[in-house]
Formats: structure tokens, C-alpha cells, sequence
């Protein structure tokens, strides 16, 4: 008797095992697709930010300008 409940135990402990191994299976295109999304995002971040500090840098430089122009001193 304690035979067959140990095998049915054994039984149910792999019949988890598969139902955990296919769940897993379908969670790792997801996973590396997330994954894949972090780092475009992560790069897109960086070129924005140095378009940023680009346009900045300009925009600072243009300013200057203007007020070089209005006290006269270009």
C-alpha cells in the first residue's frame, strides 16, 4: 500500500514538473523579448540625449550671439 502512494505521489511530482517546464517554455520569448525592448530603449535614451546636449550646446551659442549683437560687442 505504501508502494503505490509513494508511485502516486512520484506521479504527481512529474506532472508538475511538465506543467512548469511547458509554462517556463512559454515565458522565455516574452522574457527575451522584454529584454530586447530595455535595451532600445536604453539606447534611444542615449542618442536622445546627446541630440539634446547638441541642440543645447547651439541654442546656448545662438543666445550668446543675440546678446553679443545687442550690447554691440561683435
Amino acid at each position: 500500500m505504501r508502494g503505490l502512494q509513494e508511485f502516486d505521489r512520484v506521479g504527481d511530482l512529474e506532472a508538475s514538473v511538465s506543467t512548469i517546464d511547458a509554462n517556463v517554455a512559454e515565458m522565455k520569448p516574452v522574457t527575451d523579448d522584454v529584454k530586447r525592448w530595455k535595451l532600445m530603449g536604453i539606447g534611444a535614451l542615449g542618442v536622445t540625449g546627446i541630440a539634446a546636449m547638441a541642440l543645447g550646446v547651439s541654442f546656448a551659442e545662438a543666445i550668446r550671439l543675440i546678446v553679443f549683437v545687442i550690447l554691440g560687442k561683435v
